[in-house]
């Protein structure tokens, strides 16, 4: 079949994508260290310059497990701080240190008022020394999540907000939306993406390998026994990284 004359094929442009697949567009973008879900997300990582909403019931819980491998990249290529907004838990030093983020790169912010969360987000997104902010706005609203995303787009960052579950229906203008949940391993579902929904969510390790390894050893050499409630061994600080 041939294309009528001053009428241009949608498949010939390269910022063209059709519904039945994943956008190929050219941008850049940061592998996300889970092999399966760079297979699920167009470009195959977390897209620069783009709002990357991720949503889950328990605030801070596995955050860190599904971005340290792309972070510690991040530390590897650019310079500057990891800056942090209003993290409902305190990072676990050593176990960010062990996956190749030394605790010295983040950079964290606390506000009181949700205004000031935003405002702190966007002036980060705004430094040119910054690479990445990962900042939990659970009230924020879509034209100020929108306003966050054309700072992100503006000064090719990558930028991360965290909110809840019971946001899901409402509009959002991130280019990525996953949620998130906690089981054997890590379940992430993909909400929104340039190309056709993913009807199944995808399950990625709970843990490092490393840290894998370990606990499957300890669980091997050690009998089981009830955790007392008045204790918290490392490696459980190490699990519940934020």
């Amino acid at each position: 079949m041939r294309s009528l004359p001053g009428v241009i094929d949608p498949g010939t442009l390269p910022h063209v994508w059709r519904v039945p697949e994943l956008a190929c567009a050219p941008e850049k973008v940061l592998g996300t260290g889970h092999p399966r879900l760079d297979a699920q997300l167009p470009g195959g990582g977390w897209p620069q310059g783009a709002l990357l909403e991720i949503l889950q019931d328990h605030p801070g819980r596995h955050v860190w497990q599904l971005l340290l491998p792309a972070l510690a990249l991040l530390a590897r290529e650019q310079q500057g701080p990891m800056v942090v907004v209003n993290a409902p838990f305190e990072p676990f030093a050593p176990a960010l240190a062990a996956q190749g983020l030394t605790h010295s790169r983040l950079l964290r912010i606390e506000a009181a008022r949700p205004a000031l969360r935003l405002w702190a987000a966007e002036q980060a997104l705004r430094c040119a020394d910054v690479p990445s902010v990962l900042a939990w706005l659970p009230q924020a609203r879509a034209p100020e999540l929108r306003r966050l995303h054309l700072a992100a787009a503006q000064f090719g960052k990558w930028l991360f907000v965290f909110r809840g579950t019971n946001v899901r229906a409402e509009s959002s203008p991130a280019r990525l939306r996953l949620e998130i949940e906690a089981g054997e391993g890590l379940n992430v579902r993909i909400l929104k993406r340039r190309g056709p929904p993913l009807a199944y969510p995808l399950e990625l390790p709970a843990h490092p390998k490393r840290l894998s390894q370990l606990l499957a050893s300890r669980r091997a050499k050690v009998p089981s026994t009830p955790a007392r409630k008045d204790r918290s061994h490392v490696l459980d600080r190490t699990v519940a990284l934020a």
